[in-house]
């Protein structure tokens, strides 16, 4: 095993600050043991209004926060707050915005209907990684992103900040769970991205931002991709993925996310 390794986590959801689910329990124990086998490890998740900032024990970095930054030419305040996870040594980061993340659901509101502006808090969560990693001037080998939520990250990391000294040499994996959007991303998501900087020409399909589309897009910018035991991939996605040289480890579960997470990351950085 490589020591040393830096891990970058960017979590979609995360135990105990959400309830339990695959992707949570994963978030949770993962890094843990990541760390505990000699990584150096730096944790991220949205700052969702139903996580319980009292009992949780959040507070706010200052030195962090303050920054605003910009989504389709609206300012939003980035306000950075970290936890620990007792008797785990375990220290979590948390992106908030009030526009984004003071709503007390996470992904759907109460009617179970998606939110419409999940593509822009997509955006600003990937953002605030960003700009919270380089104010921490810290350099990550692995960038392991968990759930579609936080899959921009690889877009960002491998595009705008290809050529950033803190993520030139950065690899990106992707886990994916069996919890695809039912619903497709604004119309106006693709502008946003150009908006952004991101390659135009690299966005086919996305005038129509569903759930396949949007992972057939992501895929251009990942190293490895980690699929949930429930998830088969489709042709075109796997004929892509050969065609990119991306690794993709199939079958992950409770019974093996560790070992395939730690073999995965080991051939990447060998490989590169």
């Amino acid at each position: 095993m490589v020591n040393k390794t830096k891990i970058l986590y960017v979590c979609q959801e995360m135990m105990p600050y959400l309830p339990e689910s695959k992707i949570s329990r994963i978030c949770r124990n993962l890094p843990q043991i990541m760390q505990e086998h000699g990584r150096e490890i730096r944790t991220f998740m949205p700052k969702y209004g139903c996580v319980n900032e009292r009992r949780n024990q959040l507070h706010e970095v200052i030195r962090l926060s303050g920054m605003n930054i910009v989504i389709d030419d609206t300012d939003h305040q980035l306000i950075i707050k970290v936890a620990s996870i007792p008797n785990a040594r375990l220290q979590v980061y948390f992106i908030d915005n009030e526009d984004f993340f003071t709503r007390k659901y996470v992904l759907k509101d109460e009617q179970g209907m998606y939110f419409a502006d999940n593509d822009e808090r997509s955006l600003f969560f990937a953002r605030g990684i960003i700009e919270t990693v380089d104010k921490l001037r810290w350099s990550p080998d692995i960038v392991h992103c968990h759930g579609w939520f936080s899959a921009l990250m690889a877009v960002y990391i491998k595009s705008l900040y290809r050529n950033d000294p803190l993520f030139s040499s950065s690899r990106v994996i992707l886990s994916l769970y069996d919890d695809p959007f039912s619903q497709p991303l604004s119309a106006t998501f693709k502008d946003k991205l150009i908006q952004e900087g991101f390659d135009a020409v690299l966005m086919e399909g996305l005038d129509t931002p569903d759930y396949d589309r949007f992972i057939r897009y992501i895929f251009q910018f990942v190293d490895g991709v980690m699929l949930d035991s429930e998830i088969v991939l489709s042709d075109d996605l796997t004929d892509l993925s050969r065609s990119r040289g991306i690794k993709v480890v199939t079958g992950v579960d409770d019974s093996n996310y560790v070992e395939k997470s730690s073999k995965l990351y080991d051939e990447i950085i060998t490989k590169a």
